[in-house]
């Protein structure tokens, strides 16, 4: 049985753009599930967003404090269609007629996840013969901003800071496949420390997240007196190579030291938030300014950076990388592109975009491709 799937899968080969009457434009109906958001939208090649559909679980999540992946893989299973169906219902457009693509999720991120959203793209596009193609899930992030900040969009090479609750990467992009990783993080992602310290701090969740709620709770109560701490420590000085495991271990440190969370008034929860939140900040501005310099050194002429992933739309952070460039270097004109914070988080739109040179060049996979939860960007 296995034998005769694989020569059906071999001899279902997907369609691909020529398959078509000329458009003038692609259409790609796009599906996202590597972690906690079902995720489809509808975008076409002259960067049209025709919808983006983005359904979270955090009524799911909150009581574990993460992601609870069984309870990650159900909810994508139950909403899966719903999200899809909105997609091309906001698109105004009909799945079988104005669809010439579709793309997916392959990797990385949580397998039972992924897999949600690789057999929902792989059956619709077998069964209406459409073309499709998996992709990476970093690469949809990092080129984000070629979609949304036309005609303004950055220029290879660049540099790209990618954020999130599950990577920390610091990349130089030199065309659309080829990336090369500058710094990664040893323990765990910005995002993970976020999280990790609004727990600790027990703030509520907001509909984005907890770290969305610690960087809302440092901005709120400016006014309030709030007691003096000393700075975080600045990990791994001098080498390109995160540490934010040890700035949220720091900070758990010191909440023990002053007897527990309970312990705790709201003043002094916001000095440590505000706190942690300038050290997470800080690291990351020292990585890009290391990074800047080992582009010099090699004689790589940068002039963009781009920031995405999730935490990317925290506003203190948008606003300190900003001012770290110019403190830089105030004679080189850096342009620091953020995608729309709606965009920052995983989205299905991300993953149209970044599969749409593909389409176009006619490079597609076949229906019995398989995910790739652990997949590095530098492996396209």
């Amino acid at each position: 049985m296995a034998y005769r799937i694989s020569t059906l899968a071999r001899r279902l080969k997907p369609c691909t753009y020529g398959c078509f009457p000329t458009r003038r434009q692609f259409t790609v109906l796009a599906i996202e599930s590597s972690a906690d958001d079902t995720c489809a939208a509808v975008v076409d090649s002259s960067r049209k967003i025709h919808s983006n559909i983005v359904m979270k679980q955090h009524d799911i999540h909150e009581v574990y404090g993460g992601i609870y992946p069984m309870g990650a893989i159900g909810s994508h299973q139950h909403d899966m269609p719903f999200a899809v169906r909105r997609a091309l219902d906001e698109a105004g457009l009909d799945f079988g007629r104005d669809i010439d693509g579709v793309a997916f999720t392959r990797g990385p991120g949580m397998p039972g996840c992924l897999s949600v959203g690789m057999n929902a793209a792989k059956t619709l596009a077998a069964v209406m013969h459409k073309p499709l193609v998996g992709v990476n899930h970093m690469q949809g992030h990092a080129l984000t901003p070629l979609l949304t900040a036309w005609p303004q969009e950055p220029k290879f090479p660049f540099l790209t800071l990618l954020i999130s609750g599950g990577h920390t990467l610091l990349l130089l992009a030199t065309s659309v496949t080829s990336f090369k990783i500058l710094a990664t993080t040893g323990d765990e992602s910005i995002g993970r420390s976020f999280d990790k310290v609004s727990k600790l701090l027990e703030l509520k969740w907001t509909k984005l997240g907890p770290g969305d709620a610690l960087e809302k709770f440092c901005a709120e109560d400016q006014e309030m007196e709030c007691p003096t701490i000393p700075p975080l420590p600045r990990p791994i000085p001098g080498r390109l190579q995160f540490s934010f495991s040890a700035l949220h271990s720091h900070v758990k440190l010191f909440i023990e030291g002053l007897g527990g969370s309970e312990k705790l008034d709201v003043p002094m929860k916001k000095s440590i938030a505000r706190a942690f939140q300038t050290g997470a900040v800080a690291h990351l501005e020292d990585k890009l300014i290391l990074g800047l310099d080992w582009c010099k050194k090699e004689n790589i002429l940068v002039q963009s950076i781009v920031v995405s992933g999730g935490v990317a739309s925290n506003t203190f952070l948008r606003q300190r990388l900003r001012e770290c460039l110019v403190e830089y270097d105030r004679d080189t004109p850096y342009s620091i592109i953020f995608p729309p914070p709606h965009l920052c988080t995983d989205n299905a739109v991300m993953i149209a975009w970044a599969a749409m040179h593909r389409f176009l060049a006619n490079d597609t996979d076949d229906y019995d491709i398989d995910l790739r939860p652990k997949w590095s960007v530098e492996e396209l």
